[in-house]
Parts: C-alpha cells; structure tokens; sequence
C-alpha cells in the first residue's frame, strides 16, 4: 500500500513545480509545432511522438486547456492566446456533440478555464468574451444532460457513447458539465417546451455510478469483498432499465479495478461533494433527501480513495488494474515497494496517479482535519509523479508524463524494443491533469483557492 508521507506539505514541491512548469511550456509549443492537426486531436504518444486515433475526439479540449493552465501558471501570454484562439478555431463542434459522455473533459477545460481566468482577473476582456465562454458552457452542460436513460426506480444515467445501455464510472468526472451550466443559470428545454432539470440529472447520475459502479464490500456478488473497487462499465437492460451486469472496456475485466476508471471515481466524487457545497437543500430536495445524497457521494470518495491507498505501490503510482493477470507474476511484496514501469509484466498507468492525486487533496480539502490523510496521500503522490522517471526531461519527447496507458486490453499502447510491455509514453489526459494538480497544488501552497466552479459564481 501506499507510504503516505505525514510531514509533506504543498509548499515541499514548490520547486519541483517549477521545473514541471518550465518543462511544460516547451512540450505544449512543441506539440504546436510538430504534431499534424489534420488527421486529428493528439490522444498518445508513441515511441515520444504524440498520434491519434479514431475513438472519440475526448482530447483536445485537454490539448488547449494545457495552454489556459500553462498561463495562469506562467503568465506568459504567449499561452494565453494559444488557448484562446484554438478554443474559438476548434472547440465548437464539441460544445454540442450529442454523441458523447466527454463534455467536462472538453469543454470545461477550455471554455471553463478561460471565463475562470477571466473573472478571477487573469487577463481582461470585454463583456462579449465572457458572454461566449458562458453560453458555449451553458449548452455544453445541456447537450451532455441529452444523453440519458431512465432505470429502474425512478433514476437513470447519462450513457456513454457505447450506447444507452451503457454508465460509465469515467462520466462522474464529466458531469462537472452540468454543474457549470446549472450555475449560469441555464434552462435546457425539450419536446413540449419540458424543461429538463440540468442538477436532477446530475445527481440522478452521480447516484447511480454510486450505487452501480462503485462497491463497497457488502457482498454484491462473489468478488465484492473490500470496499472502493469500481468497474469501468455498468450494463443495463434498456426495456426495463434493470441493471444487469458489471463489465469493462479499458480495465482487465468487470470484476477486477481499471485505476484509471477509479482515479475518475475518485476526483469526481470529491468534486461533486464541492458542488454540493453551492446548493441550498430546497435545491436538492426535489431529486432526494439532501442529507442521503450527500452521504452517498461521500461514501463513494471515501471507499474509492481508500481502495486507491490500499492497493498502490508505496510511492502512490498504481498498475494499470489492480487485478491484471501478470501481477500474480511480480513479487509477492510489489505493492511495498515503489512502482516499477519497467518490469516484465504489467504496465504502469502514471495518468491515473496525476487525476487521483487531484480527488485526493480535493476530498481531503473538502473534509479538513478530518481528511488530513487524503490530503497528504495527494501530495506525496504528486512528489512522485512530478519526479523521475515520470517527468519528462527529454527534450524530444512530446510527453510531460511518462508511463501512461490508453487501452490495454485492444494493444494501443507502444512497446518499446526490448520491452516486453507498454512503457515510456504519454496520454493527452495524463499530461493535462498533471498540469490542473500542479496548479491546484501551487494554489494552495499559497492559501489561495482553485474550484472548477469559478467560471460560475453564484450572486
């Protein structure tokens, strides 16, 4: 399990930000320079060059939303325009993409960061810049809430874009979408001029992934024996919305942990624990008991953060899943030692560190003393994950964050010669949220504040 350092605080990586930043800056101008936009957004790197491939367009919004993080982190203009421009050129088309579960990724991470950055004085704009950022998150919260299907017991879930059948545990942390559109004050309409509740669908959904995509060790089925573990994939009968069966796309199986999909449980649970923070319980009681509901997102993010602990390596960066077969193959003790990117048997997944270490300060944040443990897991995490061999040093390679995995299972990922399993390369995602955590982790270490709700503040 993980050794949690005690003593760490925000400011004992003041000066590994530093160099995180500095490096940062010249991946993202050389990813400008080098990489060839017509054949799609970047996704992963291979053999240190980033590519594509033709799943969904789930990264670019985390592309130019590194330039948006790389400003506020720099001050350096010259981001700040990449952002800006890039959103306008290239983000629309996501803002009202029906087809997918992705818009927190994509768009909040544009759109968001840049009104955030605005309202919070980053840089000036006229009244027009911010009207365009928020309509274009008004309707991106509305054209995620679109994706829905209605279970058994009154609930339901936004799908993913395998199909109405199908709740991802990936979405809780896209739902922060809705949130945003909510607290503009949006209405999203449909047939009959119904209006559609943006924070009942919300808190439908959170509740689901809470109750079908996260276990707790209460005997759900033969496998549900410690809590936290989460599935990448709950199926549904869509005739009679009864939940069928646990599944998985990018984890080893629906009965063992995809740490990625669980880092997502993780900062999306924590984070919707914030939102919750915002409402008034006249708000949220015509979707449930306000006090049941809070309970449930905690019991979530307490479960899935513990299981996170519990089941890492020392130095908090975790095995792709936590069940793969090649793990009955290390050592007995491999979870007491650091994580090992170079063995024989199973890869690393470093993106799933860089988004639970964010849930994790966030959840530890959210609870105060109470969390003191979760906060410090984040940060000790973060000292890894910003350290070699994950930080990128290579001036060549386009990646920030070394040893990250897309999709094992179908062999996305590049394996080097000599290797015997993925190793070496960087994701879209990994590299962003590794930027979001620095800036989160910089934010605190000066007693400031950095909530995904700022781009919408309530009167």
């Amino acid at each position: 399990m993980m050794q949690i350092d005690k003593s760490i605080s925000f400011k004992d990586l003041s000066h590994q930000l530093d160099a995180l930043w500095e490096i940062s800056g010249k991946k993202i101008l050389k990813i400008e320079k080098e990489y060839d936009h017509t054949k799609g957004s970047p996704v992963f790197t291979s053999a240190g060059k980033y590519t594509t491939r033709g799943w969904t367009e789930w990264t670019q919004g985390f592309e130019y939303g590194s330039s948006a993080l790389q400003f506020e982190a720099s001050g350096n203009e010259h981001f700040l325009e990449l952002a800006r421009n890039k959103t306008l050129e290239k983000m629309a088309p996501h803002v009202t993409h029906f087809g997918v579960h992705d818009h927190g990724f994509n768009n909040v991470s544009t759109y968001g960061n840049l009104l955030r950055q605005l309202l919070t004085g980053h840089f000036e704009g006229t009244d027009w810049e911010a009207d365009f950022y928020r309509l274009a998150l008004k309707l991106s919260g509305a054209s995620q809430a679109r994706r829905w299907t209605n279970i058994e017991g009154g609930g339901g879930f936004i799908y993913s874009f395998n199909g109405p059948h199908s709740l991802f545990v990936d979405t809780i942390r896209s739902c922060r979408s809705l949130a945003v559109s909510y607290l503009l004050g949006h209405k999203y309409m449909d047939e009959g001029d119904q209006e559609i509740s943006l924070i009942g669908r919300l808190l439908n959904h959170a509740i689901s992934t809470a109750e079908h995509s996260v276990y707790y060790g209460e005997g759900r089925d033969q496998y549900d024996t410690e809590a936290g573990r989460t599935t990448h994939e709950a199926i549904f009968n869509t005739n009679d919305g009864q939940f069928r069966c646990p599944n998985s796309q990018q984890g080893f199986s629906g009965f063992t942990t995809w740490t990625r999909g669980l880092a997502w449980a993780i900062t999306g649970f924590a984070e919707e624990l914030e939102f919750l923070e915002l409402l008034s319980d006249v708000e949220i009681e015509p979707f449930g008991d306000p006090k049941t509901i809070r309970s449930t997102f905690l019991k979530a993010a307490h479960a899935t953060s513990t299981f996170y602990i519990n089941n890492t390596p020392a130095d908090g960066i975790p095995y792709w899943d936590t069940g793969a077969p090649g793990l009955t193959k290390m050592s007995a003790d491999y979870l007491e030692n650091k994580s090992n990117p170079y063995n024989d048997h199973e890869p690393i997944d470093s993106s799933a560190a860089a988004i639970a270490a964010q849930g994790l300060i966030r959840l530890g944040q959210f609870l105060g003393e109470e969390g003191d443990q979760y906060t410090k897991a984040g940060i000790t995490i973060a000292k890894s994950l910003f350290s070699e061999p994950y930080l990128s040093t290579d001036q060549n390679h386009h990646g920030l964050i070394l040893h990250s995995i897309y999709h094992r299972p179908n062999g996305w990922d590049y394996v080097p010669d000599g290797s015997k399993i993925p190793n070496g390369e960087s994701s879209m995602w990994g590299d962003y949220h590794a930027r979001e955590l620095a800036l989160y982790i910089g934010k605190l270490s000066q007693g400031e504040s950095y909530h995904f709700f700022d781009c919408a503040p309530r009167n």
